[in-house]
């Protein structure tokens, strides 16, 4: 086997290692709804952003012909999709995410509508949807540095997950350097704002360990 091949296969196999492990880490919100039969404490939005996220980069990689990236996403919309109807059926109000549900899934619709049936070239297709791909997970990264911040406020990391933070250092950076080695600026630049605050969050932990916290209250405020 051809080292280039050998890297190929590592890289791919990382990839699919550590976001796999990065998504099954929902499996403790899983386990929480149901044995509390309840939602308290747990977000719908990260599920719901991530399904569409997976859908997403589905879209992308099977244009492609990556099968990294067409089981990954498979797998991911899956669990994803099984936290959010875990998540409803627990929910005393539904008619709000529903219909958040709703226009997320109908954005990604119209979407997939648009690159597949209003853009004819395969390459600027494949260009076009990329982008998209590459706007939202960018957007996902970015959005907990309002949280970030509030951690710096009241210097407690107890609404922080050192285990997704591990999962999510691994997971972008194992994809920034499958797109590297594919030369794919789609798959590579998303994902350095989530090696980026992965480390800010590290920081956050070694700043504020969790044991030494007495400032925890404030977040109940």
């Amino acid at each position: 086997m051809e080292p280039g091949t050998v890297v190929d296969s590592l890289l791919s196999g990382a990839c699919v290692f550590f976001t796999l492990g990065m998504f099954s880490t929902g499996l403790s919100d899983l386990r929480h709804m149901r044995v509390t039969r309840s939602v308290d404490s747990v977000q719908f939005l990260p599920f719901l952003t991530t399904d569409v996220n997976n859908l997403s980069w589905l879209s992308y990689g099977v244009l492609k012909g990556d099968g990294t990236l067409i089981v990954v996403n498979v797998v991911g919309a899956v669990l994803q999709t099984l936290y959010i109807l875990v998540y409803l059926h627990y929910c005393p109000r539904k008619q709000a995410l529903l219909l958040q549900t709703a226009s997320l899934l109908g954005v990604l619709l119209l979407g997939c509508g648009y690159f597949w049936l209003m853009v004819p070239d395969p390459d600027t297709r494949l260009q076009q949807l990329g982008l998209f791909c590459s706007v939202f997970t960018i957007s996902m990264y970015l959005s907990p540095l309002a949280d970030l911040a509030k951690v710096i406020k009241t210097q407690s990391t107890q609404r922080l997950s050192y285990s997704l933070t591990i999962a999510t250092l691994l997971t972008s950076a194992s994809w920034t350097l499958y797109g590297f080695r594919l030369k794919d600026p789609y798959i590579m630049v998303p994902n350095l704002p989530g090696i980026f605050t992965s480390f800010i969050r590290l920081w956050l932990f070694w700043k504020y360990p969790q044991e030494q916290d007495k400032n925890y209250r404030l977040l109940q405020t």
